[in-house]
């Protein structure tokens, strides 16, 4: 993992630390590790945001990661 980007390091760890919360027991542990790592897309969005001007698109971009995390977790 060293090779990685810190970006995509943070994603990686989000997808292991959700995984040792939850385990392979679950039945939907797959769709909550990928939640996990969506939400560190959608708020390594925001970290880029500053160096650059924002437009309506990144910030619908950044909206559908987190509505399709929340789909992955079964929330309304």
């Amino acid at each position: 993992m060293t090779d990685l980007s810190p970006a995509a390091q943070a994603i990686v760890k989000a997808f292991d630390d959700r995984y040792e919360l939850i385990g392979p027991l679950e039945d939907d542990w797959q769709e909550q590790c990928i939640a996990a790592a969506l939400r560190v897309i959608a708020d390594q969005l925001i970290d880029n945001w500053y160096e650059m001007d924002i437009t309506d698109q990144m910030r619908e971009q950044r909206y559908d990661f987190y509505v399709i995390a929340k789909e992955l977790e079964g929330q309304p």
